[in-house]
């Protein structure tokens, strides 16, 4: 996976994750959460406000 890749990024975080309430993530946090995926291959540095959004909001959506 890779930063354009927010939709996945949200369901495997939901998957993963089901007890974390999405709403009260720093984006550091979440951003820390991201490297951690196992299939997450990107560089970490790509990642931007935009980026950490939309995977909050899928991940939300998935709620």
């Amino acid at each position: 996976m890779r930063w354009t890749d927010t939709q996945a990024i949200a369901e495997v975080l939901y998957d993963e994750h089901p007890d974390i309430d999405p709403l009260k993530l720093r984006f550091t946090e979440l951003h820390a959460m991201v490297l951690e995926l196992e299939d997450f291959e990107d560089d970490p540095q790509k990642s931007n406000e935009a980026i950490l959004e939309a995977i909050l909001q899928a991940w939300l959506d998935e709620r």
